[in-house]
């Protein structure tokens, strides 16, 4: 007990040190260059400040998902010659009935379309 408090307590000194040291040898510099996306010398013609579409971070939700649903799959699908192929059989056909369904609520919902007029 003694040991977890003491590497607390040793690692919040070294994190409150160091944010000590950026504060004070590292001072803020805001320019208008340091603002922009790249350092390139040239003006920017739009804010690069917009925030971007919900609709974008959905779909970059869906491919994470599904993408992961394939890296999931593959170690499945190669020990099929197991013992019990059956039930790995069973447990898989679950898993993309879940997907399955996950997907057409998805679409259901209109969130795969990135332009949605009414």
């Amino acid at each position: 007990m003694v040991i977890i408090f003491a590497s607390t307590a040793l690692a919040l000194t070294v994190a409150m040190y160091a944010l000590y040291s950026t504060i004070k040898y590292f001072p803020n510099n805001v320019q208008a260059a340091k603002l922009s996306p790249f350092e390139c010398g040239f003006e920017t013609l739009v804010s690069s400040r917009r925030p971007f579409s919900v609709r974008f971070f959905i779909l970059v939700t869906l491919f994470l998902v599904f993408d992961v649903e394939s890296v999931l799959l593959f170690p499945c699908l190669t020990s099929m010659t197991s013992s019990q192929p059956y039930t790995l059989l069973l447990s898989l056909f679950v898993f993309m009935l879940l997907l399955l369904g996950g997907l057409l609520y998805e679409w259901y919902n209109t969130l795969l379309e990135w332009y949605y007029f009414k």
